[in-house]
This record gives structure tokens, C-alpha cells and sequence, in this order.
């Protein structure tokens, strides 16, 4: 079946979008227009049915089409570069950070955007009632100053290096549309599905709920008119039903699994696109659950993992043995315990941690929201190769809802779980690991979760996060690593490569497989497709 570009969506049989399970779209068949359907944000993390920017954690891709943010990474993930900023200034002491934004830009209903809107933005999002996930990372901004309409002050009552990265990801709200709505009814507020504005390049249309999200392009988009009229995001659950859109010619672009790629081999159709995924994936212990306060359990968790024979078996080594959370070179440093393999040494450990006493042969559930048969393939690999020294885990895998309703209960439940298997992005900002290992962010003040309460790994972060000139930050954030692999809050497995395949008709679009797909600077409005 042929790309969906030029040619109305006519093209592509109604028997086709049966099997698939997709209705029709209104206006997709307008004739001359032309249509990018991706599988954005594919799989049980990526399309989570939030569009709520302050609650966003993932799904970037989609949202950044139509919201954006003040900066920016580059296409590279190597550095911050102005989106709506166009330029800013740091005082002397690190604590004063004055902003320029960028002329004449335009909600989508035509408004200009000001100062007003970034004042309003900050404040919303330090608000706990909305809902926002920004409130603690956002918390040493004490006063925003708006001295003209283009014009940001915003001072700290502390350094906070970190900043710059937390602001890539706070997505600008208009003051205008929800000045008038109570912060609290927010987080379910029928205005996100209902025509809601941004001053992206894509506006918002249309929701259909576990389908798809219709975009289209915003004429008067400050950077200049898309050259694309709609955007499609199509929610895959697995990979699997992803590639036969894509062999199909119903989608153009979509994230893929690695075992994924050998259907594309020799196709001159597709590119594959491959990149670090910055995640390192982890056993999370459910410190509420009490089983793993014993530091020696922890590390007989590591030792019974032949992580190596994962990778290389499962992975097709394309993935990494991961020894602590971070990813990104200058902040891992040499002399880390490798865990190597040693099933006998694990179950010694476990012995003198008295674990017949402490658990014995209790089920312990594995949370997880990863549903694909290769994460299926892992977890039954650990379930046999834990099981050989005396522990015996259970996977449970659900949806992200369920996931998140879980592990965000005000009182961990042991029942529901005794560890998790997830991913975290951590790269290229170390500091983003502080939201869920420093005890002082134990919900409700943060994303730990897993009630991590290890007092090295906090004194680790408070100290890289308290340099005050940035001087010491590697090596700081080095320690860090170091006491993640010592106190072992996770049981860190490995990073895997992320991959991507795209229409070769597609023209200068730019597009990586890091997680949530951003934000970063994609250039939507530059996107086209060949006829």
C-alpha cells in the first residue's frame, strides 16, 4: 500500500483500517494535502492518554508538535539551545537568570505571547494542586519578574544547575485560556481534549480515545508554516501491529523493537534510525516491602543476573551492562563493582542475610509495564536465574494507569509489588535521577517511589546539586554513580539502543528513539513527504 502524502487517505482500504482496528479520520481526504501518520510514541509508556503537559513524564513527541517549551536540547541531546528563549543571561552568584523571548510569537488563536504566559506557567506548575511533576524541581524559584512583554527574571533562592534542563521539558500554558480554571481540576480537565492551545506548529484536533490524535498545521507558526497539513499519532500497544503499518504504507514513521529490524533488511523503503536510548533499565526495590533493607540481599540480587548472557542472548548486543544509573561517560567512573555473574556468592550473601527468614520463598511480584515477548523474554529469564539462588519473583505486567495508580499509592503495597522492572531517562542532565532516589522525594514531595532511603545516595545528590559554580559537577555526579553501585538503591541492568524506522519519502525529518521523543529541537514545521 502506497505512502499516505499527496494521495487522500481513499488509498488505503477501508479493509485495511478494519484490521488494524482504526476508524476513518474527517478531513484526512482532502485533496492536495498532506498527511504524516507516525507511531509516535509507541508501546505501554508512550501513548498514555495524558495531555495534560504539566503531568507529562512521556509521549513528548506528540506533545512538542503542539506545545513547546522555553528551551530546548539540540538534535544531538549535547546541549541546550533556546526554543521560545531566544537568548538568557546567568548572574554571577548562579541565583538570577534573565530571559529574552522570542518576537512575535502567537498562541494559536492568535494571541501574543508574553512574558505574562511564562510568568503564569511557573507559577502553575509549582502549584501541588495541579497536578504538576515540576513542583519540586522548580521549588528554588522564589519570584518571577515580567519588566516587559518579552522580558523574564527569574530569581532563586538557591543554585539550582539543573534549571535549564527542568525548563527543556515545562511546556508553556496560556494565560489567557486558564487563568479562570481552578488549578486542582486540572489534571482531568476536559480542556486538554477540547481544542486546547499552544503556540507549536501543530494544533490540536482531535482525540480518539486508544486510537489516534489529529493534528493540524498552524498557518501563523512563528518559525513559518508547516509544510505538512496533518499529523497523525496512531497508538500501537506493541511494536508488532507498528511494522505492519509501516510495511503497509499506513504509517511513515514509528519507534520499533530491535527484533523488530529484520523486516526492514534490504528494503530501500525504510530507513532504520538508531540511537542510545539514555535509559538504563532496573530491578527497583520496593523498600516499603521491608525485604530488602539488608544491604547483602540487594547485592544478591546483582550477583544471581547474568546480565551479559541477557544482553548478548536476548538483546543481540545491542545493549550495555549498566553498573549505576547514568549513561553518559563523563559521569561514570572507572572502579565500579561489575557484579560479574556468581550465583554461588549470591546465594552465600543471602544466607547471611538470613533471607529464609526475612522472605524464603514468598512470591515477590515484578511490576512492570513493558508487555512486549522480548520483555516477556527477560523477565522469564531473571525469574529462572533468581529462582537458582532461593528467589522466586513473579511478573505482573499492566498498563501505564494501573502502573502509576501502583506505585503512586500513599502506602506501598508488598501485595502489588516487591520490586519493579522499568526504565529511566537519565541523560544527558544527571540531576534528573534525584526526583526518584533522594529520600527527601518520597511521595508526596517527589517520584521516589520505591521509598529508596539510603542515606549515601542522598548526601550524594544534595552535595552535586549544591555546588554553587558547577566547578565540581562530573565529579560530584561521578560520586553519585559510585554510591548507586555501593548502596545499590536499584539492581541497574543495562542500556539498550532504541531504534526507529521512517518512509524513505520522508524529507527532512528529524527524529531520535530516546524516550518520550524529546524535547529536542525536531524542526516540525521543515517535515515533508515526496510525492
Amino acid at each position: 500500500m502506497g505512502l499516505i502524502g499527496n494521495r487522500t487517505l481513499a488509498a488505503v482500504t477501508s479493509a485495511a483500517l478494519a484490521l488494524t482496528g482504526l476508524a476513518p479520520v474527517a478531513g484526512w481526504a482532502a485533496a492536495g494535502d498532506k498527511t504524516l501518520t507516525g507511531g509516535f510514541d509507541v508501546g505501554p509508556g508512550g501513548f498514555p492518554g495524558n495531555f495534560n503537559p504539566l503531568m507529562a513524564t512521556t509521549g513528548y513527541m506528540a506533545l512538542t508538535l503542539n506545545y513547546q517549551p522555553l528551551f530546548v536540547y539540540d538534535g544531538k541531546l549535547s546541549q541546550i539551545v533556546g526554543q521560545l528563549a531566544k537568548s538568557y543571561t546567568v548572574s554571577d552568584d548562579k541565583k538570577t537568570y534573565t530571559i529574552t523571548l522570542q518576537p512575535d510569537v502567537k498562541w494559536q488563536d492568535g494571541t501574543p505571547f508574553t512574558s505574562a504566559d511564562v510568568a503564569f506557567t511557573l507559577k502553575l506548575a509549582q502549584d501541588k494542586t495541579s497536578g504538576s511533576v515540576y513542583v519540586d524541581r522548580l521549588s528554588a524559584i522564589t519570584d518571577v519578574e515580567t519588566p516587559d512583554a518579552h522580558t523574564v527574571v527569574l530569581k532563586l533562592s538557591k543554585v539550582n544547575l539543573s534549571l535549564l534542563d527542568t525548563l527543556t521539558k515545562l511546556m508553556m500554558l496560556p494565560k489567557h485560556k486558564l487563568e479562570k480554571i481552578d488549578p486542582s481540576t486540572l489534571p482531568r480537565n476536559p480542556y486538554w481534549t477540547d481544542h486546547p492551545i499552544a503556540t507549536g506548529p501543530f494544533v490540536f484536533d482531535k482525540y480518539v480515545t486508544d486510537q489516534y490524535v489529529e493534528y493540524s498545521r498552524f498557518k501563523e507558526y512563528w518559525r513559518g508554516e508547516p509544510k505538512i497539513a496533518r499529523v497523525v499519532n496512531r497508538y500501537f500497544k506493541t511494536t508488532a501491529g507498528a511494522v505492519s503499518a509501516l510495511k503497509s504504507g499506513e504509517i511513515q514513521i514509528s519507534y520499533v523493537n530491535a527484533d523488530d529490524l529484520s523486516a526492514f533488511k534490504g528494503d530501500k523503503g525504510f530507513h532504520v534510525i538508531k540511537g542510545n536510548s539514555f535509559v538504563v533499565n532496573y530491578l527497583g526495590f520496593n523498600f516499603g516491602a521491608k525485604i530488602w533493607d539488608n544491604q547483602k540481599v540487594r547485592q544478591a540480587v546483582m550477583y544471581a543476573i547474568n546480565r551479559k548472557a541477557i544482553v548478548d542472548s536476548l538483546y543481540g548486543g545491542m545493549a550495555k551492562v549498566a553498573n549505576c544509573g547514568y549513561v553518559v561517560d563523563r559521569y561514570v567512573p572507572k572502579g565500579l563493582n561489575d557484579y560479574a555473574y556468581d550465583p554461588e556468592k549470591a546465594r552465600q550473601l543471602l544466607k547471611e542475610a538470613g533471607w529464609d527468614k526475612i522472605n524464603g520463598s514468598k512470591p515477590i511480584k515484578v511490576l512492570t509495564y513493558y508487555n512486549t515477548q522480548l520483555s516477556d523474554n527477560v523477565l522469564g529469564a531473571m525469574q529462572a536465574m533468581l529462582s537458582q539462588v532461593g528467589i522466586n519473583i513473579v511478573p505482573r505486567d499492566v498498563d501505564m494507569s494501573t502502573y502509576n495508580a501502583t506505585i503512586y499509592a500513599t502506602t506501598p503495597d508488598y501485595d502489588s509489588f516487591g520490586l519493579v522492572y522499568a526504565g529511566l531517562t537519565n541523560g544527558p542532565d544527571p540531576s534528573n535521577l534525584n526526583i526518584g532516589l533522594n529520600a527527601s522525594q518520597i511521595p508526596p514531595n517527589g517520584s521516589n517511589y520505591t521509598r529508596v532511603n539510603l542515606p549515601g545516595v542522598s548526601k550524594a545528590f544534595d552535595t552535586a546539586l549544591s555546588d554553587a559554580d558547577g566547578s565540581k559537577y562530573d565529579s560530584d555526579f561521578q560520586n553519585v554513580c559510585k554510591a548507586m553501585n555501593t548502596d545499590l538503591p536499584w539492581a541497574t541492568l543495562w542500556v539498550t539502543d532504541r531504534f526507529g524506522v521512517a518512509s524513505a519519502k520522508l524529507k527532512d525529518f528529524v527524529w531520535m528513539p530516546a524516550p518520550g521523543g524529546g524535547p529536542y529541537a525536531s524542526h516540525p514545521e521543515k517535515w515533508d513527504i515526496a510525492n
